[in-house]
């Protein structure tokens, strides 16, 4: 009988990994003497225009400590209050956001749709803008769609075409929630611009933490007239950064070594090598298409239950049910190894 072992984290999140060496260099390197706070600073500067460069067009930048502030601050700043953000059953702004869009944005509701592998089903879209047009029903203004999604799955750039299309089409404004918006540009292998503006995003979220910064979103308006005072929300929010450089200064870092690419795609060769792993140990079931860098299995209870013991970490309640494994730019192969190994020998003993 296995003894209980030491906390494991390897999977339960790339939040738990820590900062990668681009990025602590990075700040590091800002760590130098005395700069203008609030953004007024040449690492902001810098990194403002390494981002307009990385997606090929102008561009409205700002950065804020995490991804709820980065989502709830830009879908507010395309809606009033009486308007309503549509967005996937099982989006992270719906589900994982304890209602900051909601609250930012002085209580626009948002309205959920179905459809396959946590990407919007477009018909169930236009079904819920088009069902009322009446003064009471609280008027769809916003698409929320994530690249990649929250069940780790990728838009292709036609399935982004398409979406920015109906969106126009339904005078919506298109917001992606990009947390891991690297591994999907990883993962596709296409140029950033091509995922976004390209395909009639809006605005999108792009996000730093989960690639291997410490702390930092980047929120890009491609439509420029929708960034109108979103530093005053970014004020009020408490996510203006008074020491901004620091959070400014790791984006260099990342983008200027390439880091932001090489990091995102380990973590999704990490996932694809547990994947495959996981196929050939008998029952496990893979639920969703592997695309990025998380895998996302159904298993026994006494798999899921011997895990843990083991002192794995892994979550069970997000995206629909089952449990996520979540790969980082810190994941090694002997953590994938380590882990395949403890489900081939408890899928062996459970009846």
């Amino acid at each position: 009988m296995h003894k209980e072992k030491p906390h494991r984290y390897q999977f339960a999140s790339d939040n738990y990994a820590g900062i990668c060496p681009e990025a602590l260099d990075a700040m590091a390197a800002a760590n130098t003497g005395f700069a203008c706070s609030y953004g007024d600073d040449p690492w902001t500067a810098r990194a403002c225009t390494l981002l307009r460069d990385f997606f090929e067009t102008e561009c409205e930048v700002f950065f804020v400590f995490n991804g709820t502030a980065a989502n709830s601050l830009s879908l507010a700043s395309l809606c009033h209050s009486y308007h309503s953000i549509v967005c996937h059953e099982t989006s992270h702004v719906e589900t994982d956001e304890c209602g900051a869009v909601e609250f930012f944005s002085n209580g626009t509701k948002v309205l959920l749709v179905p459809g396959d592998n946590g990407k919007v089903d477009l018909d169930a879209v236009e079904h819920t803008v088009r069902r009322r047009s009446d003064i009471h029903y609280p008027k769809p203004k916003a698409l929320s769609i994530a690249q990649a999604t929250e069940v780790g799955t990728l838009y292709s750039v036609d399935e982004l075409r398409e979406v920015g299309a109906r969106a126009k089409h339904l005078s919506l404004k298109l917001h992606m929630d990009g947390a891991r918006f690297a591994n999907a540009v990883a993962a596709l292998g296409v140029p950033p611009g091509e995922l976004t503006w390209k395909a009639g995003v809006d605005v999108l979220c792009f996000g730093g933490t989960k690639n291997g910064m410490a702390v930092g979103e980047a929120v890009i308006f491609f439509n420029r007239g929708l960034a109108a005072e979103f530093d005053y929300r970014c004020k009020q929010a408490g996510q203006l950064a008074s020491k901004m450089r620091f959070l400014a200064a790791p984006w260099i870092g990342m983008l200027e070594s390439g880091a932001w690419l090489t990091r995102a795609a380990h973590a999704n060769a990490c996932a694809a090598r547990l994947e495959a792993g996981l196929r050939q140990v008998d029952g496990i079931r893979i639920m969703f298409p592997r695309q990025a860098n998380s895998v996302f299995v159904e298993a026994a209870p006494s798999i899921l239950g011997g895990l843990r013991k083991r002192g794995w970490h892994f979550y069970t309640f997000i995206g629909s049910g089952g449990a996520r494994f979540m790969c980082s730019w810190e994941t090694s192969d002997e953590d994938v190894e380590a882990l395949l190994t403890d489900f081939r020998e408890l899928a062996a003993t459970t009846p």
